[in-house]
This record gives C-alpha cells, sequence and structure tokens, in this order.
C-alpha cells in the first residue's frame, strides 16, 4: 500500500485486494508503506550505497518470495507519492532485481517471469490525467517493474475522491476479482 496515509480510497481497495486474494487460498504479505522504517534519502546518489535498514531487506525478501507484486497508490502531480518512489530508489538495486552487464550492453533482469499489477487512483478521470500529462504509471511500470522482468498490468480508478457507493461497489467488486485471480 503505497499511499502514506492508510484512511484512504487507496487503502481501502489495497485492503480489498488483500482479502479477497487471501479468501481465494493466495498466499499474501501485505506491506503499509507508512509502517516502514527507513531513511528515504539518497545521500551520495548511487555513487555510494547506503546499507539497507530492515524494513527494506524485508520488503526486498518479499518481492523475491512472490510470484505477483501488487503496487495500491493515489496520483499525486501525475505520479506516485514522493515516499513511495523513495522506497524504490533506495531497495531497487543491481543484484537484487537487476544486473548490468560489465560492458554496459545491456542488463540480466533478475525479476523475470513475476506478474505486478499496479492500482492507481486519481481525483481525475485516468484518461484526462493521461491526455493532459503523459502516462502516469509509467515510470513504476516501464523504468522500475519491466525494467526487472515483471509483466505489468494497470488499474487506474478515476473520481476517487468523490467516488459514488455504486461506483465503489462496482470498483470493490473488479479489484475483488483481480485479486482472486492473483492477477
Amino acid at each position: 500500500m503505497g499511499n502514506p496515509d492508510t484512511d484512504t480510497m487507496s487503502g481501502y481497495f489495497a485492503g480489498v485486494y488483500r482479502d479477497a486474494a487471501t479468501a481465494a487460498g493466495h498466499e499474501v504479505r501485505y506491506t503499509n508503506l507508512v509502517d516502514m522504517k527507513f531513511d528515504p534519502l539518497l545521500h551520495k546518489g548511487y555513487k555510494v550505497i547506503q546499507e539497507l535498514e530492515p524494513d527494506l531487506v524485508k520488503i526486498q525478501e518479499d518481492i523475491k518470495w512472490a510470484d505477483h507484486f501488487v503496487v495500491v497508490y493515489p496520483i499525486w502531480w501525475s505520479g506516485m507519492p514522493s515516499l513511495l518512489k523513495a522506497l524504490f530508489e533506495r531497495m531497487w538495486l543491481p543484484h537484487f532485481a537487476f544486473y548490468f552487464h560489465k560492458n554496459n550492453m545491456g542488463w540480466d533482469k533478475l525479476l523475470k517471469g513475476k506478474t505486478s499489477r499496479i492500482i492507481t487512483l486519481s481525483k481525475m478521470h485516468p484518461f484526462l490525467i493521461r491526455f493532459m500529462f503523459g502516462d502516469f504509471a509509467n515510470a513504476l511500470k516501464s523504468a522500475i517493474l519491466q525494467f526487472s522482468g515483471f509483466t505489468v498490468r494497470v488499474t487506474s480508478i478515476g473520481g476517487s475522491e468523490t467516488m459514488s457507493d455504486k461506483k465503489k461497489t462496482a470498483w470493490t467488486k473488479a479489484v475483488s476479482k483481480l485479486a482472486q485471480k492473483g492477477a
């Protein structure tokens, strides 16, 4: 769950996915970003790799363990919340997610064969965001997950701040179906 505030529609749909996947017999490991303890700053960029805090090591282990990785987050300024981006900047490292060849000609995708679902929530309709600002899930989808070997699918939920009960019920059913299938 990639929203620093768990009492949100992001938290709601992350819980829906978790509960439906568990009820369908899938083994689930669940992490709330806000509960993690780690320094979000790259103090020396990637010139020096900072030692990973225990919560970062644990989420790396969970990702290696998982066949399917789900990230749920709100769209803020056409991207993911800064703390979620910091999580990936700190733990998505060579020898964990990818390995560059010594001759600088390509890389190995160390998480190849895994699947991922990104679920984004936004105030605006997803089509309008994409039309006005581009693919708001691209950084996570292409430059992080696919770069490391994941097959990625994106679900975009718009109108999350003013969602009617009818729409919430429909999205709850849709997210539950995805979770039941492990998709």
